[in-house]
C-alpha cells in the first residue's frame, strides 16, 4: 500500500466578523515558507479554504462557497508606531487557484481586535471592562482602523443584544472607525475620486455610456444608477445571481470602471483583481422586503444600495463598500448623495438586501478637494470553532 504523509495541523481560529466568515492565522503559527508573500502561502490559503473547486461547493475545506465565507486573515504584532497588530486580509477565488490580496474586508475587520484580545496581542494591563480600544494596521491597503471591543473581566464580550441584519443571532456591538478611508495619491483629487470628477460618463462596451461614480473610500468602488442599468434598486440575490447576462454586464461595468479608475491597464487584468474595485448600484428609498422577509419602509432609509463581490450579488453589505457609502452620500452630487436626496449629511441608513445599515463618515472640502477624515459602523464578531486547520502536507501546500 502506498503510504502518503500525514496532514499537517495549523493553530487557527474559524471566526464570524460582521456579514462574514474566514479563518484567522497568527502570523508565527503559518509554515515557515509561508510567512511571507508569494505562491506557497497562497497555496496553502487556497488549501486550507477548498480552492480550487469545480463544483463550487468548498466540500474539502473551509470555506463556504460564497465571498462572504471564502476568506482568510493572517495578524501579526505590529511594528507600527501608534498600532497594535498588523492585519492581512486575503479573499480566496472559489473556482480558480487565486487569491487576491487587492483589498480589506470590513466585516472581518471587526473580529480582528477580539482575535488581538484572545490571542495576546493586547496587554492585561489595558483589558479593563469596558470598551477597549485596538489600533490595527490594515496591511492590504496601509490605513488605521481603530476597534472598540467590549470586554468584561479582561475577556471579550461576545455576547450581547446587538442586532445586525443579515446575521440571524444577536451579539456585543463593536464599532469600527476607519481612518483616512480615501487612498492616498500624491494628487488630492485622485485620491477620492480617481477621475477628478463626482459624476462620470463612464463608455461601457456593449453597454454604452453610462452615468458613473468611481470612489476609492474603503475600498475602490463603482457607483451606478438603478434605474440606468434596467434595476429597481430592491433586487435579492435570487433576482441577479442566477442571470448570467446580468452578471456579465455588472462585470463589464466593474472593468470599464477599474480602467478608468487606472486600477488596471488592460481588461484582461481584471480577472486576476476580482476583489477590487466593487460595483454597486442605488437608488432613492421604497418600501421592500428584505431576504429574510423583514418589510423595509421608505419611511426607514434613505436610499436603497446593492454591490456585488467576486461577481456574485452581495447577501447584505461589504463593509468596506459600506465606507465608500458613507462617504459618497457626505459628497454632494455624486450618485449615492442624490439618490439619498441630496445635500449634505453626516451619517446615513441605507436598505441592502438583507435589512438595513447606517453608517456616517467625517467628510471636508479643502480648498476645492474633498477629504474624508474617518467613517464609522457598528459590527459583531464571534469565534465559532478554534483549534487547529488540517491540511493535507505538500510542498505546495504547506511550504
Amino acid at each position: 500500500m502506498t503510504r502518503f504523509a500525514p496532514q499537517r495541523r495549523i493553530p487557527a481560529t474559524y471566526m464570524r466578523g460582521g456579514t462574514s466568515k474566514g479563518v484567522f492565522f497568527r502570523l508565527d503559527d503559518l509554515p515557515e515558507a509561508a510567512r511571507a508573500p508569494g505562491p506557497v502561502r497562497d497555496a496553502l490559503l487556497l488549501r486550507v479554504i477548498g480552492s480550487p473547486d469545480p463544483y463550487r461547493q468548498h466540500i474539502d475545506g473551509m470555506g463556504g462557497a460564497t465571498s462572504s465565507t471564502s476568506k482568510c486573515v493572517i495578524i501579526s504584532r505590529s511594528a507600527r508606531p501608534g498600532h497594535d497588530v498588523d492585519y492581512l486580509y486575503g479573499q480566496v477565488s472559489i473556482d480558480s487557484a487565486f487569491v487576491d490580496w487587492s483589498g480589506n474586508c470590513g466585516n472581518l475587520s471587526s473580529a480582528v481586535g477580539p482575535f488581538a484580545i484572545a490571542n495576546g496581542f493586547i496587554p492585561a494591563e489595558r483589558l479593563v471592562d469596558g470598551m477597549v480600544e485596538v489600533r490595527i494596521w490594515q496591511a492590504n491597503i496601509g490605513k488605521t482602523i481603530v476597534a472598540h471591543v467590549p470586554v468584561a473581566g479582561g475577556e471579550v464580550q461576545e455576547t450581547g443584544d446587538f442586532e445586525l441584519d443579515g446575521v440571524a443571532f444577536p451579539s456585543a456591538e463593536i464599532v469600527l472607525e476607519f481612518v483616512d478611508p480615501s487612498d492616498d495619491g500624491e494628487d488630492i483629487a485622485s485620491g477620492m475620486f480617481p477621475t477628478g470628477q463626482v459624476v462620470d460618463m463612464l463608455e461601457v462596451p456593449g453597454i454604452g455610456s453610462l452615468r458613473a461614480t468611481m470612489i476609492s473610500a474603503g475600498i475602490p468602488t463603482v457607483f451606478v444608477a438603478a434605474a440606468d442599468i434596467g434595476c429597481s434598486g430592491s433586487e435579492l440575490q435570487a433576482d441577479i445571481n442566477g442571470d448570467a447576462a446580468a452578471l456579465a454586464r455588472f462585470e463589464a461595468i466593474r472593468t470599464a470602471g477599474a480602467l478608468r479608475m487606472g486600477l488596471i491597464a488592460t481588461p484582461e487584468e481584471a480577472a486576476r483583481r476580482q476583489h477590487t474595485p466593487k460595483v454597486a448600484f442605488v437608488a432613492p428609498p421604497a418600501d421592500y422586503t428584505a431576504s429574510s422577509g423583514k418589510r423595509i419602509a421608505a419611511a426607514d432609509i434613505d436610499l436603497r444600495v446593492r454591490a456585488l463581490s467576486m461577481g456574485k450579488l452581495h447577501h447584505a453589505m461589504m463593509g468596506t463598500a459600506s465606507v465608500a457609502i458613507a462617504t459618497a452620500a457626505a459628497v454632494p452630487g455624486t450618485l449615492v448623495n442624490l439618490a439619498a436626496g441630496g445635500g449634505t449629511r453626516e451619517a446615513v441608513r441605507f436598505g441592502h438586501p438583507s435589512g438595513t445599515l447606517r453608517v456616517g463618515a467625517d467628510v471636508r472640502e479643502v480648498d476645492g478637494q474633498w477629504r474624508v477624515a474617518k467613517a464609522v459602523m457598528s459590527r459583531s464578531a464571534r469565534v465559532l470553532m478554534e483549534g487547529a486547520v488540517r491540511v493535507p502536507a505538500g510542498p505546495d501546500a504547506t511550504g
